[in-house]
């Protein structure tokens, strides 16, 4: 009964479009600013000189939060694939040379953006929704608040309209000049990839194992293809023993789905017992073997560290959350390069 029900509810999404948090690729995750407050932000981040403020925008640009918040909300309530989406571009802007909105540069004659590098083609959205909060904020405060500060605030507001946390976010990041498509492509984490992998790519970023389990909690909206978990069906297909922690009534109910429909246009949710709500469910889910991607249901079975990570966060929502919502902090911390300015659109250079 259960094998059924699993099958029948992925089968609701089998041919919805292919938009969302987590269709990833199965190919690769001495400036001060004041605002009179006397207030000063943390210091982390690659090194390139921005120091981030949590209170920049109080004077110059008071409206930047109201107006960030109220667009996402907005997007959300008509799309709640979009709370998941616009969360996924802060990470992949952060993880490529830092917070710095590279991630939303079209290509231009002069220019190679990140959109079509392999883990963002056909997989990143949101673009229109940053779009029309920079358009608002451009007529309200003028070149004030850059595209990447804003990605930092519709990724927390993504989450507190879903039922996560709220947290104060550092701003003050200025958007880059330039994009790097190489560093997009290899520089993002796999859905294949492998605990150390996971750890390692995380650490370069000086974000640490608990760091890493905790944004990973982040899968708890979103969406995948069949191209992203093939990997996870490998023992029906082969007849080898599953992997210990394998739920296979969930795996064959998957095998299912990407079987009768074209793995390229199925999807399903990576948490189907609360889709739409950012709580702890992913990781219950993992301990009961019903981790998507393999990089997921890699944390509860490949390394004593993280499985103890995830069952603490599986018992007790809060700690989940306060982890989280400080590797937000974190990652939101890694500051880009010195080739920068405030764009006034952000697709483009000024």
């Amino acid at each position: 009964m259960k094998k059924l029900f699993n099958y029948l509810f992925l089968m609701l999404f089998a041919a919805m479009p292919i938009l969302s948090l987590s269709e990833s690729n199965p190919t690769n995750f001495s400036e001060t600013c004041e605002d009179g407050s006397g207030e000063t932000g943390s210091s982390f981040g690659i090194g390139f000189g921005l120091v981030l403020d949590f209170g920049l925008y109080r004077n110059s640009c008071p409206e930047a939060e109201s107006i960030v918040y109220s667009w996402v909300q907005t997007a959300v309530l008509q799309d709640p694939r979009m709370a998941a989406s616009l969360l996924r571009l802060h990470f992949h802007d952060c993880f490529v040379n830092g917070c710095d909105a590279s991630v939303l540069l079209d290509d231009t004659e002069g220019l190679v953006g990140e959109k079509t590098a392999p883990p963002n083609l056909n997989s990143l959205r949101g673009f229109e929704v940053i779009d029309s909060i920079k358009s608002d904020l451009e007529s309200v405060c003028p070149e004030t608040v850059s595209c990447a500060d804003i990605l930092a605030m519709a990724a927390r507001d993504s989450v507190v309209v879903s039922g996560g946390p709220s947290w104060e976010v550092e701003v003050g990041r200025k958007d880059s000049r330039t994009a790097s498509k190489p560093a997009a492509t290899t520089g993002l984490p796999s859905p294949n990839s492998t605990v150390p992998t996971l750890i390692s790519i995380f650490q370069k970023l000086g974000l640490s194992q608990t760091d890493m389990v905790a944004l990973s909690g982040g899968h708890t909206l979103g969406k995948a293809r069949c191209t992203s978990f093939t990997a996870r069906l490998l023992p029906l297909q082969t007849g080898e023993p599953a992997n210990h922690g394998d739920n296979l009534d969930f795996l064959e109910s998957l095998q299912q789905l990407c079987s009768t429909v074209d793995p390229a246009v199925a999807i399903t949710q990576l948490d189907l017992v609360t889709p739409s709500t950012f709580d702890n469910q992913y990781y219950v889910n993992l301990l009961s073997g019903e981790g998507l991607l393999p990089s997921d249901q890699a944390l509860a079975v490949q390394d004593p560290g993280t499985r103890a990570i995830v069952e603490t966060y599986a018992a007790d929502q809060s700690v989940f959350f306060e982890d989280f919502k400080n590797a937000m902090v974190k990652m939101g911390g890694i500051t880009g390069g010195s080739n920068s300015e405030i764009r006034r659109n952000c697709r483009m250079i000024n």
